[in-house]
């Protein structure tokens, strides 16, 4: 899946459209709480003002529903004001996407000039992938650039339509984008062995495809998080008031038939009375957990286990948190983990969304080989998927 990337066409006094992510939390002030996800579009962004060229930066920010609140609550112009302040330049905001304001503004965009136009997803044409839409923001550059990882398995317009619109105009993939899929496709077509994935989260209905397609190629892969109890009911254990997948038992059933020993299930489950740290607190075998309980983290020999079999291997991809990592003491499973990836020293892949937050809450994101920046377009990878939106952009 090698494609062109943004260095490798000539920008100089050229319009580039960028497709990023940067749809960043915001609190209710509209100020920013995390702007790691400009920060990652940073190198493609440069890349292009260092050699000349002008950027129109997309993307979208929430889910608007269309009420005259959203247009304050979800508008781009916070993204505008934090990225001119880490360019050390002005940035330009459109109030609309593909209206006269946006038009005026990238006719008059000079070289070094960047613009970010308002919120993608205020026009309803953008999820529904509409090709006239598309068109109009095509016509805007010379250029298009994908280096938003996070929706690449989506085909909304900006994502697919608009490469589509761009006809014989180069479309390339940013940094980001690139490093993401060298990352995620390597990983599976060519893994260093012992193989390790480590799968996690609430459901198993989430992961069903992940983990079929995974147990094909890895050597083990280890279950954690509240979909272990879902197992641990396939195999006719008691699972007190923990969360399940009651209509995903067979299913359950016959991943297990699938697995066979390479399905590492928890041992033991560390529980409460209820979801608070102050609850009272129980560790017991996997499979009996009583009535009043609810299953919160992996126990601490299922923690001791999975993190023997992570430190001896040299490959490893992880999505998922063993089990609420917010709430001390139940972050202690999630923690061996991160810690046994980070010692491991092999090639380790942190899917995005609540595994990215836990290995950076417990500080070994600088110790891990890549953290991803989409869960949702991970997760898609990992189960073998191809993305319709890379795969129109221009060969190597």
């Amino acid at each position: 899946m090698a494609k062109k990337s943004i260095q490798q066409v000539d920008v100089h006094h050229k319009k580039v459209l960028m497709r990023v992510d940067f749809n960043v939390p915001l609190d209710e002030r509209q100020q920013i709480t995390d702007d790691t996800r400009i920060r990652m579009a940073l190198p493609s962004i440069q890349s292009v003002l260092d050699r000349g060229g002008a950027l129109i930066l997309m993307s979208h920010l929430g889910r608007p529903k269309g009420e005259p609140s959203d247009a304050a609550k979800y508008s781009m112009r916070p993204t505008s004001v934090r990225l001119a302040e880490l360019l050390g330049k002005p940035v330009e905001f459109a109030a609309d996407i593909i209206g006269p304001d946006a038009q005026a503004k990238v006719r008059g965009l000079t070289p070094g000039g960047v613009l970010v136009l308002e919120n993608l997803r205020f026009d309803n044409r953008e999820k529904k992938g509409d090709a006239a839409f598309a068109q109009a923001l095509a016509d805007m550059a010379d250029i298009y650039c994908n280096d938003a990882f996070g929706t690449c398995h989506r085909e909304d317009a900006s994502m697919y339509a608009v490469p589509k619109a761009m006809g014989q105009k180069p479309k390339v993939v940013g940094f980001l984008v690139a490093k993401e899929i060298q990352y995620l496709t390597d990983a599976i077509a060519r893994p260093q062995r012992p193989f390790v994935a480590i799968l996690g989260g609430a459901k198993v209905s989430d992961k069903i495809n992940v983990i079929k397609n995974l147990l094909g190629i890895c050597d083990q892969v280890l279950i954690g998080g509240a979909m272990a109890y879902t197992f641990s009911l396939a195999l006719g254990g008691r699972v007190g008031n923990s969360l399940v997948e009651a209509d995903k038992v067979e299913l359950a059933r016959e991943l297990l038939h699938v697995g066979g020993q390479k399905l590492m299930l928890p041992v033991d489950t560390h529980c409460g009375d209820a979801f608070d740290a102050n609850c009272q607190k129980r560790v017991v075998q996997a499979g009996q957990i009583p009535e009043g309980f609810q299953g919160l983290d992996i126990g601490p020999k299922t923690a001791e286990a999975y993190a023997d079999v992570v430190r001896r291997a040299r490959t490893i991809v992880w999505n998922g948190p063993m089990g609420v990592f917010e709430m001390p003491p139940f972050d202690a499973g999630t923690r061996a983990v991160a810690q046994a990836i980070a010692d491991s020293g092999g090639t380790s892949i942190i899917g995005g969304g609540d595994s990215a937050a836990a290995i950076a809450q417990m500080g070994f994101a600088d110790r891990v080989s890549h953290v991803s920046t989409g869960g949702g377009a991970s997760l898609a990878m990992l189960e073998g998927q191809k993305f319709a939106s890379v795969e129109i952009l221009d060969e190597a």
